[in-house]
Order: structure tokens, then sequence, then C-alpha cells
């Protein structure tokens, strides 16, 4: 076979630090494309982005010549820098150290979309703990409460 194809959809999750809530609707409307965007050139196609306040939810295909801690490094060092050209209220910004990384079959996808499409809606009733809490419990990821936290 001589070339090498592939199709891993990624849901990637990864909060502000300490969970401050400063990713306001304004900077939401720059930021969830500028991730989409960084994504995508790096070939790893956007499928959706969104989040709250505290979070962010990236939905992607993982390219085939990178692995995910080198995408998580990429966006985060680079909105990073990018949040904080914008304005004082971000020149401290910065991410949590850590992120959550799930495999989504193809046929969940739509449902994937739409969970993070409704990202506004969802937090007027659960804290990004709990949902996080709950994207571990659903993927079967061993978690230790103490260390999931920064």
């Amino acid at each position: 076979m001589p070339q090498s194809l592939s199709r891993i959809l990624i849901h990637l999750v990864f909060s502000t630090k300490n969970r401050v809530h400063v990713l306001t609707p304004a900077i939401q409307t720059e930021l969830h494309p500028y991730l989409a965007g960084t994504l995508d050139n790096i070939e790893c196609p956007s499928l959706q982005v969104g989040g709250a306040e505290d979070h962010v939810h990236l939905f992607f295909g993982l390219s085939r010549t990178r692995t995910i801690a080198d995408v998580v490094e990429t966006v985060k060092t680079s909105s990073s820098k990018w949040i904080k050209t914008k304005g004082a209220a971000f020149a401290d910004f910065h991410w949590q150290s850590g992120y959550g990384a799930f495999s989504v079959s193809q046929s969940d996808a739509e449902a994937v979309v739409a969970y993070i499409r409704n990202q506004a809606q969802h937090h007027q009733k659960m804290t990004f703990q709990d949902e996080y809490r709950r994207l571990l419990e659903r993927y079967q990821v061993a978690f230790d409460e103490k260390y999931v936290w920064d």
C-alpha cells in the first residue's frame, strides 16, 4: 500500500488555569475561530470548536503525522500568546497544565458537534468540573481527583 491514510477523530477539552471565568462571549467569538484556524494550519481539520467562560472543546481530525501532545502544545501555546494581545484583562492568562483527549467514532461525530455547539445551554446546569468528570467516566479513564485540577 503506497499511501498512508487515517481518520482519527479527537474531542479535546481543557480549561483556563484554576478554571477562571475569563473567556467572555466577546472573546469566544474570536477565540473559537482562532483555535479552529490553528488546528487547520497543522493539518488537523477542525470539525467544531466551542466552550464556556472557563474551558474549550475542540473536535478535530488528528493529522497522521502529529501526536495529540504535539497538537495540544501547539494549540495552547499559540492561543495563549494570542489571548494576551487582547488587552490588560488577559495579561496573566494561562491554560491549565493538563487536558482530556477522547477518541470519537465516525458514527458519533454529529452528536459531538451538537454537544459542543450547545455548551452555553449545557453549562447553565452543570459546572465544568462535573462535565469533565462525566467525560472521564464515559470514556472509562481512571483518574485521581486530587491530580485532575490545577
